[in-house]
């Protein structure tokens, strides 16, 4: 879907984009296919879309995945979907398109469908986008991968490692039951209308081996959100509102970290390692 499609499409429907959604539309052929390349589709692939805008990510899946589950909350363009898409004179018609009108977020939220067997391929509304990635990736049943497009700091906070200034809560979430692959940065250039900053597409495999039981999930949540909360301040004191005092001091023994250690400075291991022990308290 070329640029000057897109802007057809929505002077015809008189549609205003609204910045508060995060509708900034990839219309760069080159991006796009760089992005269909990083999912690795075939024929026997289900694919979840959120956000697909007027589509332009959305025909090249169509053409590659087995199936396609779209999450547009947009009303208006839902219907430019529908009549791309599934309309009648659609060239793209196919019984394996399922479009859904709803926030994504919310619905990801109440569905609770398995998505074990999916992958996640979209340009994700700014807006929402690390809650949406959080929620599927802590999710029981979350997707094999997920190839999204997001702001460039973003993708950096999910890249970052331990001691690096873009690390933290978002990349321990997502690192924990994820191996972040190949990225790559999109300029402002490729979208309509151009946002302020530059994008970037990062692929996500969910790791073969689970790090933690599910079940410890939620300790691991809280213990990460209690060592983020204040930044500059030593752990061991924010994690001690939530834990005996003598059992975080024997665990932090037990696993070598300075009881003066501030979280920004621990790997996504030694989190991993700390929850399991307080899992055993």
């Amino acid at each position: 879907m070329k640029l000057s499609e897109m802007r057809e499409w929505l002077v015809a429907r008189n549609i205003q984009l609204t910045k508060s959604l995060g509708q900034n539309f990839l219309h760069d052929a080159a991006q796009l296919n760089r992005i269909i390349a990083a999912a690795d589709l075939s024929s026997a692939d289900k694919v979840l879309e959120i956000g697909p805008g007027l589509g332009p990510l959305t025909e090249l899946l169509l053409v590659r995945a087995d199936q396609v589950l779209a999450i547009e909350k947009d009303a208006r363009l839902i219907a430019v979907l529908q009549e791309r898409f599934s309309g009648h004179h659609s060239a793209f018609r196919t019984p394996h398109f399922e479009l859904i009108q709803a926030d994504a977020l919310e619905f990801i939220k109440r569905e609770r469908r398995d998505w074990h067997d999916w992958k996640l391929v979209a340009n994700l509304p700014y807006s929402v986008a690390s809650p949406i990635l959080v929620e599927l990736a802590l999710s029981p049943q979350r997707p094999k991968q997920m190839i999204v497009t997001l702001q460039w700091e973003v993708v950096q906070r999910i890249l970052a490692s331990a001691g690096d200034p873009d690390y933290g809560v978002l990349t321990l979430f997502l690192q924990l039951n994820y191996t972040p692959r190949e990225s790559f940065k999109i300029p402002a250039s490729c979208f309509f209308p151009a946002p302020d900053v530059d994008s970037g597409c990062v692929t996500l495999v969910r790791r073969a081996t689970a790090l933690l039981a599910e079940e410890q999930h939620r300790t691991f949540v809280k213990i990460v959100k209690r060592a983020f909360s204040q930044r500059r301040k030593m752990m061991l004191k924010l994690l001690k509102t939530e834990w005996p005092l003598e059992k975080l001091q024997a665990a932090f023994a037990a696993l070598n970290i300075s009881p003066q250690e501030r979280a920004e400075k621990l790997s996504l291991e030694q989190f991993v390692a700390l929850t399991e022990r307080l899992c055993a308290i």
